[in-house]
Order: structure tokens, then C-alpha cells, then sequence
């Protein structure tokens, strides 16, 4: 269903039981974020999505609204996230198939009214202007500071709408806002994303860049705001198709660009590319560190509007799961079908585990008729989009199944030789990774699991835990380990310190402990300088070292796992306490793995 706003939404989750109302004052400085961290990590029954009502101001807060398999298929319209992906494929089918008969092209007809069905419509009138507010005052918004280390408070939920100043093509993209004061806040969008590309723009013309900000509405703008989509396709069309009803468009008051009608808040403005850029951050971000401090530019608010009755939604993101990797997970399925089609037609499948936050680790799943496809494969996807930005790909036949760790942990084991199947190369890499040694560039492995027609030697994969040591030392142990053993094997060294840790298990193979080393590992290695492989008595072996590196060895300033602080942790267990909810806080685990109490640790620290 197409959803009428927010209100309508959250309707729609009171009646599936999958929303917990609470009462209770809460803090949107700390409080909101670590009591959302609790739920969002809970068990199914209980990860639900919350409305917090006080909150020191007139507008509720919704958090982890779309956090769970069942709340963002409602969200986006379907009972399975493959439903849509399978919509796109009917719809490549019938739009590419021969048209030989009158009959058959007839029957294109109705694909051509479901395209026009997409595309926004345009109203006079709209919910998100029933209040119009030129006094901009961003304090009466319950906007959320959500980790301790935090810069300040930060528009989490954004649709940041903005125009090409010459081609005029629309985007809508999700960036990070920092409050810089009841007027301003910084526009946190990276080198290359569209909305950046608008910004050049406007710059090399010497305008002023309009910018407008919904805030809230049908949940399906809010994942469309989020989507990889090519630079030049609106994504109000794609919303237009996951909710299969048009999305209706609203001009600002205060400028020329048009938002959606049933948002809940819209923030009109502008960004001045003349104007000095504002040191935004650190922020505590989807990888589960904290972002660094960098530049970014300043967005002035000249209007606010909103609906009477608004809802203010909002994010957070950290160590995983949380709620971004069910969106995540969304764009997963939804674009498995353009790349199939348009770019890797022999790809059955992939995943995205949440412990790789998305960019970190892919597995792809193939069907294979020669030995030179996995290379085909590998570079096929390392030059798709945002998929670019991948550090990890391990590659299996269509007999392995990768939604089963297991299965995915014994298909390495069988058909891995480390000497052979394992590439590592220079590339780019997400702006987050610290790994390696320039931001948004460094190296990537992939592995080719796939079976071969030579018979493979059986290969061993072992975690081996470490205490804090150097990158020599690390790589010295894991040789003598290696060379004990008398088959091929892949060693992954990962800070001990994990091992203290606590969580929901796994089955088999598969522990909460190696999701977390994992997931550390996955963000703390530079393959080209972390990964060795060697031949021994006949049998190779490769050692991954995942460890945190000690500070004489770090290429860059290195972040802190984002975690509460102790005091937040107190006060939100009152919380829990009066509201009868029997959740505890996660960060009281992933605190054992913090070296230092700060949002970064310098790279000259001690030179």
C-alpha cells in the first residue's frame, strides 16, 4: 500500500504489534540512540521499532522504524523483498521481448500505463505545509546527538533534494546534517555522490545552490533516498514503482524545488559554494566506528515547514545490526536484477552479510561453465556503481548455498588454495574504510571458492585471537601456527579481546564471536598489507591479519568502535526499568573492545 504519511505508517505497525510506544521521558541527546540500539539488536520478538513521545518537544520521535525484515517489507510494499526484484525482471522480459503479432504489441500497453503510473505528480496544496515556519528555529525538532563522541546533533533521516543547474535532472539523496546552530547545518555528501556533483556544479557557474530537506512521509521515499540508483534516474520514480502509485510533489515556499506532499517536515534553503566549508564530524557511523572530522559544505535554512501532527524520524548507526542493514539488505535484493541483466548475466545470487556493513564483504554466487569466469565475475562487479566500493568478494558455484555461513566457511575449506585462488588488488574503497592508506582508496581481495576441475587439497580456516601486538610479531605467531599444520590452511588473527564478548549465537560453525571478529576484521584490514601467503612442505597457507594496529604501524588517524558511554547506559536502564522492557545494552559488551576513550586515536601519537 501506498502510504498517506508517517501517521499512516506507524498506524500500520501498531496494528502488526511491531511498535513500542513509550512515555517515559527520553533524551534525544544519547538516550534515544543507546535505548534503539537495544531493540534493534534484540532477538526478533522483541526488536521492534519506537515512538517516544517526551522528548522535550511537541514532535514524537520514530527510531528503528524499518529495522527488521517485516517492517521494511511493509514499508516498501511487499510481503518479500524478492517480490520487487522479480517485478523488475517481468517488467525487463516483457519490455525486451519480440513484438511479432498485433497482439502482442497490444500487450505492451499496459507496461507503458504501469511506467507513466511511477512519475511524480504535482499539487497546490500539500500535509507538509500546514505549518509554514520563516522564523527557523532547528531547536523545536527533537534532532538526535546519538554517540557519546559525536560532534554535536545530527540529522539522521534526510531526503536531501537538489537540482543539476544546467540539465536540471533531480536528485534525492540521504546525507548526514550536523547542527551548526538553530539555522545551519552542514551537508555531509561525499566526493562523487550526485548531490556533490550538483554542488560542482552551481560552484564552476557561481550561483547559489537551492537545496530543499523532507524529513519523514511514505517510508518507501525514505529507502528510495537511500538506493544506488545511476546519477541521472529520479528516485521518485523508483518510489513511484515500490509503492506503485505516483509520488505527489510540492514547490517550496521559499525556492523552486519541489518535495514530497506527505513528508512531515521540509527544510527549504540554500548553500553558498563561495562560502568557506565547515569541519564537520567525528560521527558515529555504519561501520561501526567513528567517521573522522573533514569539510563539508554549510546548508542556510530559510523556511520550515511540517505537518500539524508530525512525526520526526530518525536513525542511528553503529556496530551491526542495526536498522540501516535491513535497508541495506533491501537494496541488496531490489538491484540483484539490473546487475544480473545488465552487467553479470551469469550471477545467480550474492549477499551482503550484515557483519561486512554492506561495502565490506560480498558473496557472489555463480553459474560456471569455464575457469576463466571468476575473473570475469570479479571484475564485472568491482566496476558496478557503488559496488566499486566492495574490499571483500568470495565467489561460489550455484551448489553452495550463502545464505548458510556454514555452507560458505565449508566451500572455502573445499576448493581453496590460497596460492592461487585468492587476488588482491589496488582499488577504491567506501570513504569510511580506515584501512587503508588515502581515504576512499586502498586494496581488495577476492577469493575464488568456486570448484575447479584439478582436485584441491582440503584447506583449514582458523581464528586465531591475538593480544595486542605488532604487525611482526602478529604475522611471526601465525607462521608458527601455519607451519604445524599439515594440509593448506587460511589463518585470521583478530584482537583477543573479542573473545570477552557476549551475544546472540549462531548455529554450527558460526558464533556470535566470529560475527564480531568478523566484523572488526573486515574493518581493520588492508589486504595488500595485511593478507601473506606462503608455500610450505608442499602446502600453502595465507594469514590474514585483522588485528587493530598498534599505533606505530597506523596509515591514518585510526577510529574508536562506537559504543554508550556508562553514564547513558545508567540512565537508559532506569528507562527500561519503568517501562517493564528487559532489554540490555549491547554497548556494555563492545565496550571491552575500546583501546582508547576518544572518537580517534592520532596516527603521531607516539613518533
Amino acid at each position: 500500500m501506498a502510504y498517506k504519511n508517517l501517521s499512516d505508517f506507524v498506524t500500520k505497525l501498531q496494528e502488526n504489534n511491531e511498535i513500542h510506544i513509550v512515555n517515559t521521558y527520553v533524551n534525544p541527546s544519547l538516550e534515544v540512540a543507546e535505548l534503539a540500539d537495544r531493540f534493534s539488536k534484540a532477538p526478533d520478538a522483541q526488536n521492534k521499532a519506537l515512538l517516544l513521545v517526551n522528548n522535550g518537544t511537541e514532535f514524537p520521535i520514530l527510531i528503528n522504524a524499518l529495522g527488521s525484515e517485516n517492517r521494511i517489507c511493509s514499508a516498501l510494499n511487499c510481503t518479500d523483498l524478492n517480490e520487487h526484484k522479480q517485478r523488475i525482471e517481468d517488467i525487463f522480459k516483457a519490455a525486451t521481448s519480440p513484438k511479432r503479432t498485433l497482439k502482442d504489441k497490444l500487450s505492451f500497453i499496459p507496461l507503458i500505463n504501469e511506467l507513466r503510473s511511477w512519475m511524480p505528480t504535482h499539487v497546490k496544496k500539500a500535509q507538509c505545509q500546514e505549518v509554514i515556519e520563516k522564523d527557523v528555529d532547528l531547536s523545536k525538532i527533537p534532532i538526535l546527538q546519538c554517540w557519546k563522541h559525536d560532534a554535536g546533533k545530527f540529522i539522521t533521516f534526510p531526503m536531501v533534494i537538489t537540482e543539476h543547474p544546467e540539465t536540471h535532472s533531480r536528485n534525492m539523496g540521504m546525507y548526514r546534517m550536523q547542527v551548526i546552530d538553530k539555522q545551519t547545518t552542514g551537508m555531509h555528501w561525499h566526493p562523487g555522490k550526485t548531490g556533490d556533483n550538483h554542488y560542482e556544479a552551481y560552484k564552476r557557474l557561481g550561483k547559489r545552490m537551492p537545496v530543499s530537506v523532507a524529513i519523514g512521509g511514505d517510508p518507501a521515499n525514505i529507502f528510495s533516498a537511500t538506493a544506488p540508483l545511476p546519477e541521472n534516474i529520479d528516485e521518485q520514480m523508483l518510489t513511484g514503482f515500490l509503492r506503485r502509485k505516483s509520488v505527489e510533489l510540492v514547490k517550496c515556499i521559499t525556492n523552486d524545488l519541489e518535495v514530497p506532499a506527505d513528508a512531515d517536515f521540509v527544510l527549504e534553503g540554500y548553500i553558498d559554494p563561495q562560502e568557506d566549508k565547515f569541519l564537520e564530524g567525528p560521527f558515529g557511523d555504519h561501520t561501526g566506528f567513528y567517521s573522522l572530522p573533514d569539510y563539508f559544505p554549510k546548508f542556510h535554512i530559510t523556511c520550515i515547514t511540517h505537518r500539524k501532527k508530525a512525526i520526526y524520524p530518525a536513525t542511528i548507526v553503529g556496530i551491526p545490526p542495526m536498522e540501516d542493514a535491513w535497508i541495506g539488505k533491501a537494496s541488496e535484493r531490489i538491484f540483484l536484477a539490473p546487475i544480473k541483466m545488465l552487467i553479470c548475466p551469469e550471477l545467480i545470487d550474492y549477499v551482503m552479510p550484515f557483519e561486512g556493513v554492506a561495502h565490506n564483504l560480498v558473496i557472489a554466487k555463480i553459474k560456471k561453465t569455464n575457469e576463466g569466469q571468476v575473473a570475469k565475475v570479479i571484475n564485472a562487479l568491482w566496476g558496478a556503481g557503488q559496488m566499486s566500493n566492495n574490499k571483500t568478494l568470495i565467489v561460489v558455484d550455484e551448489s553452495c548455498d550463502i545464505y548458510s555461513r556454514d555452507a560458505v566457511i565449508s566451500a572455502i575449506e573445499e576448493n581453496v588454495n590460497p596460492a592461487e585462488d585468492v587476488i588482491i588488488m589496488k582499488g577504491p574503497l567506501d570513504v569510511l574504510d580506515h584501512s587503508g592508506p588515502k581515504i576512499g582508496l586502498g586494496s581488495k581481495m577476492a577469493i575464488d571458492a568456486t570448484k575447479k576441475d584439478s582436485k584441491q587439497g582440503k584447506c583449514t580456516i582458523t581464528f586465531l585471537p591475538m593480544e595486542p601486538l605488532s604487525q611482526k610479531e602478529i604475522l611471526a605467531k601465525a607462521t608458527e601456527y601455519a607451519h604445524k599444520n599439515t594440509t593448506a590452511s587460511i589463518i585470521i588473527t583478530y584482537d583477543k579481546s573479542i573473545q570477552n564478548i557476549d551475544g546472540q549465537g549462531f548455529e554450527n560453525k558460526y558464533t556470535s564471536e566470529q560475527f564480531i571478529a568478523l566484523w572488526h576484521i573486515l574493518n581493520n584490514y588492508n589486504p595488500s598489507k595485511d593478507c601473506v601467503t606462503e608455500t610450505f612442505d608442499n602446502h600453502s597457507y595465507m594469514i590474514i591479519n585483522g588485528c587493530t594496529k598498534i599505533e606505530l604501524e597506523q596509515l591514518r588517524d585510526t577510529p574508536s568502535p562506537v559504543t554508550a558511554d556508562e553514564n547513558t547506559i545508567e540512565a537508559v536502564e532506569k528507562i527500561c526499568s519503568q517501562n517493564n522492557v528487559l532489554l540490555s545494552s549491547p554497548s556494555l559488551q563492545y565496550r571491552k573492545l575500546l583501546h582508547f576513550d576518544s572518537a580517534w586515536r592520532y596516527k603521531k601519537a607516539k613518533e
